[in-house]
């Protein structure tokens, strides 16, 4: 009967794990910000079969390493869909780091702990959100909570070589996957402070050659990519190349972390966002301190490892100047799992049931209102959704509905609760949140948010046998093209792109078409022979004829200033 009881509690947490993870899948094409970017450049790779230097348009795209975009690029070969393909990876990714922290928790402390720490996990908002999106978060999330596993299982469950040996070669596919795999071996610091301090169930004993293999696995996972890469760059002599191999290898890692040159914050950021992005997990904190500060008097190593692991990363991001909430994201499953301990004790107390109560209370309270501003009135969110994202008012009248449909939900999620089973409350209303978000929210955001409407509706203005240019243009305006498109590059300046897609267009005059941004049309377009086509993710686009062009396309200062404000704008985010 317990094993059954076991089994039928795991099947339940896969269940939802795959509902409330995977709901959608298959129901939108890559949004904005860096789902088109990385989707673009894995449909290069298979379109032009060069994996190994990745391209956006005519361009080489160095900012991150291809992991995701190999794996985007794999499931299109495998499934020849790209909208299943482009979120594949983040799914099984999430499902994976799901699987590393149950049965981290079994192992560490018992089943149930187990399971309460992947509960935690799969309801913490960041981490949900982040799981839902093609990015690379979702992947490094995995890998290096893989790699925690395998430390964690030598040194607290140990000896265990091969686990040891696998953390560290996970480790190496983070680092190929963003760069910050290699945290995951800060796991160290706090394991190396207890064995110093002689706290019972530590193993970092050295046992001659299976301690040194460990580094080597690590090496060995980063020269997968590195070894090729390099020798073709090296062996073409392709300046391109070298570029492509100094950027990638320098600028984009230690460079960028010692002088970040965007996404700048206080020091204080992360305190910030993990009360607002960690919830509800996050909600529990101030009576998990005591707790976990009278088990590490107990010389407990199991919080001392979790619990500093997780304050290391904090720390080593909040250096720089530069921040964003996804780079503490890895820290995540670590810290649900610390807590999972406590949660069944922290959950027969009333304060804490009435603080998931009032949690799930303000949520629904908020939904309803925002449903019913939405039907009845014109609140600023919804002439923001229409003005800036193109979207028309049935689409908000449906948003409207769903508000009141889910705030109502949480209001009887509540009330069938009873007081001292709030947290069941919480996870019904996330739930449906998530579901109907990814049912419901991508079928009516998807042609605005992603510009497959706005591409659409450019290729039947001109005609099947048009030739379309792209001026100003985003990776998702190449993606959901309904044709081969020219561009004019990528990084150069939009007025050049002007200039050059004018003199490509002058070959064929009948034939030809630009595709402009709004802040690119300078003084030289006659804006009463161009069409204006529309907005998609807050840009105006106008179809330019070549009849529509007189005298020279210079900017003066003032529109050379504006273009290049809004050009780094937008190339630094949506």
């Amino acid at each position: 009967m317990l094993k059954t009881r076991a089994s039928r509690e795991f099947w339940l947490l896969a269940v939802m794990a795959l509902l409330v993870l995977g709901a959608g899948l298959g129901l939108r094409d890559p949004w904005p910000s860096d789902e088109p970017r990385f989707t673009l450049v894995a449909k290069q790779m298979v379109t032009s079969g060069d994996w190994l230097f990745p391209h956006r348009g005519t361009e080489l795209y160095s900012d991150k390493p291809p992991m995701l975009m190999w794996l985007q690029a794999a499931f299109y070969t495998l499934l020849g869909d790209w909208r299943l393909a482009f979120l594949l990876p983040s799914l099984l990714a999430a499902l994976g780091t799901l699987a590393c922290v149950y049965d981290l928790g079994r192992r560490l402390w018992t089943r149930k702990v187990g399971l309460y720490a992947a509960w935690a996990l799969l309801f913490a908002v960041h981490f949900t959100f982040q799981a839902k999106k093609a990015q690379i978060d979702p992947l490094v999330v995995f890998f290096v909570t893989l790699a925690n596993y395998g430390l964690l299982r030598h040194l607290l469950c140990g000896p265990a070589w091969r686990w040891w040996w696998l953390g560290w070669f996970a480790a190496g596919l983070g680092v190929i996957t963003k760069g910050v795999g290699v945290l995951a071996l800060f796991m160290l610091v706090p394991a190396f402070v207890a064995g110093w301090l002689q706290w019972p169930r530590i193993r970092l004993h050295s046992h001659g050659w299976r301690l040194w293999v460990a580094p080597l696995a690590f090496v060995a996972a980063i020269l997968l990519w590195l070894v090729p890469m390099v020798a073709t760059a090296l062996a073409t002599g392709s300046a391109e190349y070298h570029a492509y191999m100094n950027d990638i290898l320098f600028r984009q890692t230690a460079k960028r972390y010692a002088q970040s040159w965007d996404h700048h914050q206080s020091w204080w950021y992360f305190l910030a966002t993990m009360p607002s992005m960690w919830i509800p997990a996050f909600l529990l904190v101030p009576w998990a301190i005591p707790a976990w500060w009278r088990r590490l008097r107990r010389r407990d190593p199991r919080y001392l490892l979790l619990l500093g692991w997780w304050l290391l990363i904090v720390l080593f991001f909040s250096i720089p100047h530069g921040k964003r909430d996804v780079y503490i994201l890895p820290a995540l499953p670590m810290f649900c799992l610390a807590l999972a301990p406590l949660l069944p004790g922290l959950l027969r107390r009333r304060d804490v049931q009435w603080v998931l109560g009032g949690f799930t209370a303000v949520l629904g309270v908020l939904l309803l209102v925002a449903g019913v501003a939405m039907l009845g009135s014109e609140p600023a969110f919804e002439q923001k959704l229409i003005i800036e994202r193109g979207i028309d008012r049935s689409v908000t009248a449906a948003l409207g509905w769903v508000g009141i449909a889910l705030g109502s939900w949480a209001i009887v999620s509540l009330v069938f609760s009873g007081r001292r089973r709030f947290h069941l409350a919480v996870v019904s209303t996330l739930a449906m949140v998530w579901v109907t978000y990814g049912l419901v929210g991508y079928p009516l955001f998807n042609d605005s948010s992603s510009a497959r409407g706005l591409m659409l509706d450019a290729g039947r203005r001109i005609g099947p046998d048009a030739e379309l240019g792209l001026v100003g243009w985003k990776e998702q305006n190449l993606l959901m093209a309904d044709r081969e498109v020219a561009t004019f590059g990528f990084k150069q300046r939009w007025y050049r792109q002007l200039q050059d897609g004018r003199e490509w267009q002058a070959q064929a005059p009948g034939q030809r078409w630009l595709l402009v941004q709004d802040p690119v049309m300078l003084n030289c377009v006659d804006r009463q022979q161009a069409e204006h086509v529309g907005v998609a993710n807050r840009r105006g686009w106008w179809l330019v004829p070549a009849q529509a062009f007189s005298g020279e396309c210079r900017p003066s200062a003032a529109e050379l200033a504006r273009i290049r404000r809004e050009q780094s704008r937008y190339d630094n985010d949506e």
